[in-house]
């Protein structure tokens, strides 16, 4: 029996694939019905008071660059230095939405932007329509 160096024997996998594919839709029927519960004592917890909604700030600029913050009015010229004030009877967690027309220029509504930011809000988004 003379054995040839330059032969490189075959692997065969399908058996191997076959008993894997096996195994793979045992799992996937048996798997969904597998239910694990583990009995766990919980603490008692101690009454507090609920959470509170923040109501949140709207603020709108049209196209003539009027601003409105909930119902109040402003002046783009001095909204900086307003709204800091105004920012002071507001919740600093409350979450911002700036609604600006599209006509805009874009520096404009950044200045509003920035003085929302300087407040000290964090959370503030630009609505648009979809």
């Amino acid at each position: 029996m003379s054995y040839k160096w330059d032969e490189k024997p075959e692997l065969n996998i399908t058996p191997l694939v076959d008993v894997m594919l096996v195994l793979l839709a045992i799992m996937m029927v048996v798997a969904p019905t597998m239910i694990y519960e583990e009995k766990i004592n919980l603490p008692q917890s101690s009454k507090t008071k609920q959470l509170e909604k923040i109501p949140p700030v709207h603020i709108v600029i049209d196209k003539d660059k009027n601003l409105k913050v909930n119902k109040d009015n402003f002046l783009l010229n001095a909204f900086m230095d307003n709204f800091s004030l105004y920012s002071k009877k507001l919740d600093i967690k409350a979450s911002v939405l700036i609604s600006a027309d599209k006509t805009l220029d874009y520096g404009v509504v950044m200045s509003v932007l920035a003085a929302v930011k300087q407040a000290g809000f964090t959370e503030v988004s630009l609505a648009t329509n979809e």
